[in-house]
């Protein structure tokens, strides 16, 4: 596998969303260049316009909650729904077809309100539980994602 730049990653932002103890998936797209026609959960990069024209949170010139800013945006873009506050689940990285390195920010939010309206980057959508997850071709390591979340609000 190589590497494209060794320093620089992109930042990417996850949200497994529930309601009613169902969780969403979407299907990828065929054009996609990372996984194409695999279900997943919705999400995506982070980018400079997501904090860079906002007034900064403090007078060192930072942006607070910048990672779930992107994710909201991320969530009305891919599927038209708003959520509650997102939660950290987990962190990972891979490295894309295109020799990317990528940081993947988990997280799991309740359902808010909206209907599911997919972008063009998804084909299909559907609300599942845990175990209807399991029949989908969903990226590897997502179907485990959703498995902690739910233990975790299960928990709560």
């Amino acid at each position: 596998m190589e590497v494209r730049n060794k320093e620089l990653h992109r930042i990417d932002a996850t949200a497994i969303i529930y309601k009613d103890g169902k969780y969403l998936i979407i299907k990828r797209a065929p054009h996609k260049k990372s996984f194409p026609n695999k279900w997943t959960v919705p999400g995506g990069g982070m980018e400079v316009d997501d904090y860079i024209n906002t007034p900064t949170s403090n007078k060192a010139g930072q942006w607070y909650y910048a990672v779930e800013k992107t994710l909201r945006r991320e969530i009305r873009e891919e599927v038209s729904l708003e959520v509650e506050k997102p939660e950290y689940l987990l962190d990972l990285v891979f490295v894309s077809p295109d020799g990317q390195p990528h940081i993947v920010l988990s997280y799991y939010a309740k359902y808010k309100s909206g209907e599911v309206k997919l972008d063009a980057d998804s084909t299909e959508y559907k609300w599942v539980t845990l175990e209807e997850a399991k029949s989908y071709d969903i990226i590897d390591g997502i179907w485990e994602e959703i498995e902690m979340a739910d233990k975790v609000i299960k928990s709560k």
